[in-house]
């Protein structure tokens, strides 16, 4: 190993990172991943390799297809509703450098109902820009298999999905969702969410949370206001980068994270509520 091996894999480093974690929408899961390539890298013989970034990138998606499988099984087991790990794409702003698609949590849980074939597809497609060309070689599969496989993803995508809100809309339902909270204006809050809203909280068994989704705008707001009477009346609110888009976070009073709220949004209204409380996933909030 030497020092420009170790310079060509932090070089792809922040990308191998990338792509891990939209495979696997999980910190943990995905640095073990990255670690993993690592291992690899330093076991190789560097002279056959010809493009250290195509054989990292190749390495790391084949690692996470295989972790995703894994994964899934370990999920269904899950104590309540599983949601992705957040991130601090303010304080990570390498995550979203590139590409911001297949980084929003409510994209990132949609695509936990593909296949991890076509998740890989699709975040090497989506999120990097890799031709379809590339990502056969990736998998290991035809071009028009890869071309197949990421137009299924599109079309479920497309299917689950409405046309969400631009960035600066999100950001006003966020500001409004905010003040409302702070001042305990539930009426102001109904008033934001959409009629088929749902909200859905992951507590992983740690923390008190709902085990199974909210749905309408009167049991989502009477969710959220048994949440606060009980947990946040004394909580801190504000607004934060989380996978690439503003979130709200709560945090106690010594200013360790009791939540992140993630917002999807369509049609100037609230459309899903991503709570986050189960506090292993909010490590990337503290301090």
């Amino acid at each position: 190993m030497t020092a420009d091996d170790l310079t060509e894999f932090l070089a792809i480093r922040p990308r191998l990172f990338g792509i891990a974690y939209r495979m696997l929408a999980s910190v943990t899961e995905a640095e073990d991943v990255v670690q993993d390539a690592w291992l690899r890298w330093q076991g190789t013989d560097r002279r056959k390799v010809d493009n250290p970034a195509a054989f990292l990138t190749t390495t790391t998606t084949r690692l996470a297809v295989n972790a995703a499988g894994s994964a899934r099984a370990r999920r269904e087991r899950y104590v309540g509703p599983w949601l992705p790990e957040p991130v601090d794409t303010s304080a990570d702003p390498t995550l979203g450098a590139e590409r911001a698609e297949a980084l929003d949590a409510a994209v990132l849980l949609l695509l936990e109902r593909l296949t991890p074939t076509e998740r890989a597809a699709y975040v090497l497609r989506e999120a990097f820009d890799y031709s379809h060309r590339e990502i056969a070689g990736v998998l290991d599969t035809t071009e028009a298999n890869a071309r197949q496989l990421v137009s299924r993803a599109r079309r479920h995508l497309a299917t689950r999905r409405t046309a969400p809100a631009s960035r600066a809309e999100r950001r006003r339902l966020v500001e409004t969702f905010v003040a409302a909270a702070r001042d305990g204006d539930l009426a102001r809050l109904e008033r934001l969410l959409a009629e088929d809203v749902v909200a859905r909280s992951d507590g992983g068994g740690r923390v008190p949370a709902a085990r199974k989704d909210v749905s309408g705008p009167a049991r989502v707001t009477n969710l959220l206001d048994n949440v606060w009477r009980k947990y946040w009346r004394a909580s801190t609110f504000r607004i934060v980068e989380a996978n690439g888009e503003p979130a709200l976070l709560v945090a106690d009073a010594d200013g360790r994270p009791e939540a992140v709220v993630a917002l999807d949004a369509t049609d100037r209204r609230i459309s899903q509520l991503l709570i986050m409380v189960n506090p292993d996933k909010l490590q990337g909030f503290a301090g």
